[in-house]
């Protein structure tokens, strides 16, 4: 009895990870089932999360916040949408995603989406922003729609509960929204090593450096400490971790621990170890621990899947122009399953586009200047030669 109630109780705890891992914010009204799982775990969560990764868990009444480092900066990969289907954000959108945070800090119980607007444009005629060069009137339908997208946003996360009214109304600037302020969820934004009014430095990069920066441990146990945790968070976050884009102390330190570093994720997640020279990718066989999967279907889907194919049995980079005929190529052999106008001029451009983000952001491929390179795990979607056997049996 006492074992069946430990491994109820493990696979329990691994379900709350797991939950933290595909959302690292969860709001009352959205994720009440997942809070209480979590906060019935919490203090096992929190050793593991601390001894592993260096993460920090936060639980409160209306909500459980796991405050993972932030990624590189430099990474675009994984944009933000306020839809799976919906396009990803751009520059502008980011901007206005961070002056809507700023606008809603100061702001009342209760805001408008009108309020929110007029307040976000105060905000962006600071001379420093328009030295960059951004501007914002919202008098346009375009410039609308992207304060929306950043609106859904927050609606998502949590940070704002819609009290009456519809987005579309002001996108037709024939109505207006109130919302609600869950000024806790707001409060739980923001992940860094610091506080951002500690950080003195003038330019943008040197802040965000400084927002992110991790202290240098001063004794090797220390030291191996945090490399853990930083090849921990690595396996945990990106699809696959290349021992060649590690720093070389880094790549020692895995190649003597893997076994222990990937077993003890293993345990906690279920993630399940895939060991190969070049690397190592922690594989979830649920498929739930992904923002981009594969393959996937539809057109897109497809296509992804072809020119990963395609590439997966080139030994070297592979040029721009030979992905975008053999994209036309595919077109043309299966117009009748994919959505119209794939073989139109032009058409391959966009569907190569959207196919090399899905394979850039799961580590597949890297891109050069007019080409793209394989990285070893496509091989993964190599496809043989059949094999054809006769009737006896024998191999032709």
């Amino acid at each position: 009895m006492t074992s069946a109630f430990t491994d109820e109780q493990a696979v329990q705890r691994r379900k709350a990870l797991r939950a933290l891992l595909i959302r690292p914010l969860l709001v009352s009204g959205k994720d009440d089932d997942m809070i209480r799982l979590v906060r019935r775990h919490a203090t096992e969560l929190r050793l593991w999360l601390s001894q592993e990764t260096g993460w920090r868990l936060q639980v409160d009444g209306d909500s459980v916040r796991l405050f993972k480092t932030a990624p590189a900066d430099a990474d675009g990969t994984h944009p933000a949408r306020d839809g799976a289907t919906k396009p990803a954000f751009g520059r502008r959108r980011y901007v206005l995603l961070c002056l809507a945070l700023a606008v809603l800090e100061r702001a009342d119980a209760q805001i408008t989406l009108g309020r929110l607007a007029e307040g976000v444009l105060t905000a962006a005629a600071q001379p420093d922003l328009v030295d960059t060069g951004i501007s914002f009137t919202l008098s346009r339908r375009d410039e609308r729609s992207d304060l929306v997208a950043v609106v859904r946003l927050l609606l998502g996360w949590g940070v704002l509960d819609r009290v009456a009214g519809e987005e579309d109304s002001y996108l037709s600037a024939n109505g207006d929204v109130l919302y609600d302020v869950r000024r806790r969820v707001l409060a739980a934004m923001l992940t860094g090593q610091r506080g951002p009014s500690t950080v003195t430095a003038s330019g943008m990069d040197q802040r965000i450096a400084d927002l992110t920066h991790e202290l240098v441990p001063d004794s090797d146990e220390l030291r191996n400490r945090a490399m853990r945790h930083r090849l921990t968070r690595k396996l945990l976050d990106d699809p696959v971790v290349y021992y060649d884009d590690l720093p070389t102390d880094e790549r020692a330190y895995l190649v003597s621990q893997r076994h222990a570093i990937t077993r003890r994720i293993a345990e906690a997640t279920g993630l399940v170890p895939e060991m190969r020279a070049e690397g190592i990718a922690m594989v979830d066989t649920d498929d739930e621990l992904t923002d981009v999967r594969m393959p996937e279907q539809r057109t897109d889907g497809h296509v992804t899947l072809l020119v990963a194919e395609h590439l997966a049995s080139a030994n070297a980079p592979v040029s721009l122009d030979d992905l975008r005929a053999h994209v036309r190529r595919l077109a043309v052999k299966h117009a009748s399953f994919w959505r119209k106008g794939v073989t139109e001029a032009g058409a391959e451009d966009e569907l190569l586009d959207i196919a090399l983000g899905k394979l850039r952001a799961l580590r597949l491929v890297r891109n050069l200047p007019g080409a793209v390179v394989p990285l070893p795990a496509i091989t993964r979607y190599a496809v043989d030669e059949p094999t054809i056997r006769s009737a006896k049996g024998d191999k032709k």
